[in-house]
């Protein structure tokens, strides 16, 4: 469905997109760990994976990389959902992670209690504590925002003073699943919300990747307006010529600007944008196809169509009926 938001105006372009950002279908497992214990996380397709050790420490390894270790109040963001191994010891094998019985307190929370002596978490081997978040994000802004981001991202601010805020929201979060009082998993929802988003905002903050592309056009204030409105308003009428007046800039410089911090002519970044909230509407809404095609400025159920195969390479029809 169409995001009905009213967002003020101001200058902070990325921020905006940050605001679009909502995660569903988030599942939550809190971890005791004793050492020796190595778990293989498989694939989650269009997911992404959140892994914090609030005690103890342990190593990540993901293939491409070097391992690494994490330690109480590491923050390993996995944006692209990429199979991994958690383990006590790099050298250590893992457990496929469905092998590993759990105990399920809901549809979107597990306690688990693994590694030690017997496998159950018995024993006198170090205790590790962690908590695991999966989540997939429901808005084209936040399916663009990770495709810019690496494939994996650390913080750490445990110890830090601006730590203080990833603390309080694991505590927060624990107690509503202990709870289990009514609304909590939503409450849990937004904390992680917040959690991923500041996550995010700190990677932002550092990362020489975050000076290019997108993210830094969304930084740009000429070019960052034009992609608020682009987003905003993606079945607007839209032409180079209206692009540009909000832009404050002339057809010739804003074109040439766009392309430049972007990779790609404005109208076509106008079109994968529109796509991209089609295919998510079709794949999760009842609305006929006509409806999707008017709402993003299409007059004609044909030319959408066109525009869609040209991006995706099927037709819409197609893609509704293989996402059912």
């Amino acid at each position: 469905m169409a995001d009905t938001r009213v967002i003020p105006e101001h200058n902070d372009y990325l921020g905006e997109a940050l605001h679009l950002i909502k995660l569903s279908g988030t599942f939550y497992c809190q971890s005791e760990l004793r050492a020796p214990w190595g778990i293989d996380m498989p694939p989650f397709e269009d997911c992404l994976m959140i892994h914090i050790i609030t005690a103890g420490h342990g190593w990540l390894k993901l293939e491409g990389e070097p391992p690494i270790h994490v330690q109480q109040g590491s923050l390993v963001m996995l944006p692209h959902g990429r199979g991994h191994i958690l383990t006590s010891d790099p050298d250590l094998p893992a457990t496929p992670l469905f092998d590993i019985p759990v105990q399920q307190v809901s549809d979107r929370y597990e306690i688990m209690e693994f590694g030690g002596a017997d496998g159950q978490g018995a024993g006198e081997g170090e205790l590790t504590r962690a908590t695991c978040c999966v989540a997939r994000f429901d808005h084209v802004a936040g399916q663009q925002l990770i495709r810019h981001l690496p494939r994996i991202m650390v913080v750490n601010t445990w110890e830090e003073a601006e730590g203080s805020w990833l603390r309080s929201t694991l505590r927060y979060m624990a107690h509503e699943a202990r709870q289990l009082s009514p609304g909590g998993e939503t409450v849990m929802s937004h904390l992680a919300d917040i959690m991923i988003i500041q996550a995010i905002r700190t990677w932002l903050e550092t990362a020489p990747q975050a000076s290019t592309g997108w993210l830094a056009a969304l930084r740009d204030q000429q070019i960052g307006r034009t992609l608020a409105a682009i987003h905003r308003n993606p079945g607007d009428n839209w032409t180079i010529a209206r692009l540009a007046s909000v832009a404050g800039m002339s057809r010739s410089g804003f074109s040439a600007r766009f392309t430049e911090l972007m990779g790609e002519p404005a109208m076509r970044y106008l079109t994968n944008w529109r796509m991209q909230i089609a295919r998510l509407q079709l794949k999760t809404g009842p609305d006929p196809m006509i409806a999707v095609a008017e709402r993003l400025g299409y007059q004609s159920e044909a030319a959408f169509s066109r525009a869609f195969k040209r991006v995706f390479g099927v037709a819409p029809g197609q893609a509704r009926k293989q996402a059912m």
